[in-house]
């Protein structure tokens, strides 16, 4: 097992070659987690299933459906073999800072298209559809996420997105784009991100979190504007540090994201953080790509 934040992985680079080195092992993996009780047919759920050997398939005896373990699935329509799958998505989780599609297109040999579909494919796979909501400690801030804009000064933020974050002290990151970071816009976000009964949430002194506490929960400040940093129990730096692999990972592995696209990379960002103790982020991170339904070119590329 790799180690990763001090949490051993079942899965390192010498054992993806070992165990997913060709197709024939990627389907037996696929099978064993889609249908854990035994191969059942997607279409009417019957367990009356014959293998047809020579196409990789299976016959339902009930339905006569056929159907094969890729079926209904993201990877069904790919004409990618699955090994590359697998090892994309080890990629994209073991790095800290994400990876670009140009070293995935490096990496595994596909074309620059070919490794960015693929890379936002996985990425879609990531997102939570019912996260649960943070509670006891919480901290909250906002950034920024654009580049320098000539003939404008170093606070110019005219050409940048704001990302409000919520972290957990000790548990899981919540990551959103917004439009402002006004009173309405900060407050919503931490309405629908935090339990009612959180004991505490930390912000900074930016005066938009005014008002955030009520009889269940406390609310306390750092003055960032006078230099105070952190004051007993009192700080941002968990959140903080989740800005800062933010900012690495646009740096250091993908050089520019879009607006368009920046929700993905927070998802993205979001499930790693969240599963940073998780010893099975590959096995679960591969059943979310099972359940998770296909995203077409064309919905990445419009708009």
């Amino acid at each position: 097992m790799s180690k990763k934040n001090g949490t051993k992985q079942d899965v390192n680079l010498i054992s993806l070659i070992e165990r997913y080195g060709n197709e024939d092992k990627c389907r037996a993996y696929l099978e064993e987690l889609r249908w854990p009780n035994g191969v059942a047919c997607p279409r009417c759920g019957s367990t009356s299933i014959s293998r047809v050997l020579e196409r990789d398939q299976f016959d339902c005896n009930s339905c006569r459906y056929q159907f094969s373990v890729t079926s209904g699935t993201i990877f069904h329509d790919s004409h990618l073999p699955l090994w590359k799958w697998l090892a994309t998505m080890y990629l994209m989780i073991e790095s800290k800072k994400g990876i670009s599609a140009n070293q995935v297109k490096r990496t595994i040999g596909v074309s620059y298209k070919t490794a960015w579909y693929l890379c936002h494919r996985v990425r879609n796979a990531m997102t939570e559809t019912r996260p649960k909501l943070l509670r006891e400690v919480v901290e909250v801030d906002e950034t920024y996420v654009g580049g320098k804009t000539k003939g404008f000064g170093h606070g110019f933020k005219g050409n940048k997105t704001i990302v409000v974050g919520a972290t957990q002290r000790g548990g899981e990151a919540r990551l959103q784009v917004v439009d402002d970071n006004g009173r309405k816009t900060l407050h919503q976000f931490i309405r629908e991100n935090t339990a009612p009964n959180t004991e505490v949430i930390y912000t900074d002194d930016w005066p938009a979190y005014r008002g955030i506490d009520d009889k269940d929960t406390r609310h306390e400040t750092v003055n960032h504007s006078a230099e105070e940093w952190v004051r007993g129990d009192v700080h941002t730096n968990t959140v903080e540090g989740v800005w800062s692999l933010l900012k690495r990972s646009i740096v250091g592995s993908y050089h520019k994201i879009s607006v368009k696209h920046l929700d993905s990379y927070l998802d993205e960002l979001e499930w790693r953080y969240n599963n940073r103790e998780n010893p099975y982020l590959f096995r679960d991170t591969l059943r979310k790509l099972i359940q998770s339904e296909n995203l077409p070119y064309r919905g990445l590329t419009n708009g």
